[in-house]
């Protein structure tokens, strides 16, 4: 049971969520995804995520007061929801409902698959090697030791365990639906969005340095790593769908590296079918480790692997913080593609010629511009502006992320985002 004081909290916190989501502007702001991911867009969308949160409390806004170990994380993400739309909005959406996620394993491409990680010291502070799980937590400098040497490695590989917790889910379902009863809606929701990066996994059992070096030296190991995973990938994937937990993909959820994945194309929950397929779905891929490598090269150990498991998605995005503007050639191959995410190194004239208006233009600018000593919103705006007059007439998102730090001044996101939607409104 939850004490009267977690539930007065998370009440305030879902009466607030709910005035905020029953908006008039929030349907607009919806229009606005939908109609991007349409590639009908008017003009760019804006949106923050991976934000420095512990740097971000002003006033005790995001101090939890929750007792309760797992009321305490919804209670964590209801405050950051209404943070940002207090502070920068951009273009974020905000439902009048709240999704309490199933409880399964694994929640991506990540899983078991039966290889230990090993890491080593780069920088003097530890000695020696040690294995890591999945699931370890790496504190100093390391660099990946190769575990992947020859044949006998590779079959070591296997389909990862999928878990479901039906017990616990129908009962976090209820506890809050209790709490929040006559409130704000509240509905269990499986795996909304397919998250795919097979090669950042890989890459810790093989160590890039090794990688690249083998793609000349020792093709054949790396194409047997590459097809036993891609094996357990796909048996993998047809378990969550067996098992029903995965749900539909049009909604107010992140897509890959991009933004919202709000759209007419996909079936959503007022018409979700029963059962959910992976074709309901938004799936997507990335071939980071893969920046520096050839287009032939990115095709022959990545990209043709990766076709297997996207073509069974109903939309697709690809990338996150890799430049792609010299491989939109071999992305085109790619069924459905709708969005594809471009990192600031990037030549951009390039991205644009070859992005046209035929894809969703994810554009990644640096965030390394809070980190300065001082903030300098008008520099940030000359440092935007090139890119937004390039982009004029693609279907583009801006997507700030992977924010380090803002050196504990909040305000230096808050200024960015109302710059940056201002630019947007006028491009």
């Amino acid at each position: 049971m939850y004490s009267d004081n977690d539930r007065d909290v998370l009440r305030r916190l879902g009466e607030e969520k709910y005035r905020i989501g029953t908006l008039p502007e929030q349907p607009v702001r919806a229009e606005r995804w939908r109609k991007l991911n349409a590639l009908e867009a008017e003009r760019p969308l804006i949106w923050v995520n991976e934000v420095p949160w512990h740097e971000m409390n002003v006033d005790d806004e995001l101090t939890l007061q929750c007792d309760d170990p797992w009321l305490r994380e919804v209670e964590e993400g209801l405050r950051q929801e209404l943070y940002q739309w207090r502070h920068f909005p951009g273009d974020m959406v905000v439902d009048p409902i709240i999704y309490v996620p199933y409880v399964c394993n694994p929640t991506s491409n990540f899983g078991d698959y039966g290889v230990k990680r090993a890491i080593k010291d780069i920088d003097g502070s530890k000695t020696g090697l040690e294995e890591a799980g999945r699931n370890t937590v790496i504190e100093h400098s390391v660099g990946w030791v190769n575990v992947i040497k020859e044949m006998a490695d590779v079959e070591v590989i296997h389909t990862p365990e999928v878990t479901f917790d039906r017990e616990l889910t129908e009962q976090r379902v209820a506890t809050l639906s209790s709490i929040m009863d006559g409130i704000i809606p509240v509905v269990g929701r499986g795996m909304p969005h397919w998250w795919c990066s097979p090669w950042d996994q890989m890459v810790e059992w093989y160590g890039i340095e090794n990688l690249y070096v083998d793609m000349y030296e020792n093709p054949e190991l790396i194409h047997a790593l590459c097809q036993r995973y891609t094996a357990a990938l796909l048996e993998m994937m047809d378990t969550f769908e067996a098992m029903q937990i995965i749900d539909v993909s049009n909604g107010n959820h992140r897509v890959g590296s991009g933004g919202l994945g709000i759209t007419d194309q996909l079936p959503g929950p007022e018409n979700r079918p029963d059962p959910v397929r992976l074709q309901h779905l938004w799936g997507s891929s990335t071939g980071q480790i893969f920046s520096e490598v050839s287009p032939d090269m990115h095709d022959e150990f990545c990209l043709q692997y990766e076709l297997p498991y996207l073509e069974r998605f109903g939309l697709n995005a690809y990338g996150c913080c890799e430049p792609l503007h010299n491989k939109m050639h071999l992305l085109r191959k790619i069924p459905r593609l709708r969005r594809v995410s471009m990192s600031l190194w990037i030549d951009v004239d390039k991205a644009v010629e070859e992005m046209g208006t035929d894809y969703v233009f994810s554009y990644k600018p640096s965030p390394a511009i809070f980190a300065y000593g001082k903030w300098d919103v008008e520099g940030a705006r000359k440092e935007l502006a090139p890119v937004m007059d390039k982009i004029r007439g693609c279907r583009t998102e801006i997507i700030m992320k992977d924010i380090s730090t803002v050196l504990n001044d909040p305000k230096r996101l808050w200024e960015w985002t109302a710059m940056a939607t201002e630019m947007a409104g006028e491009c």
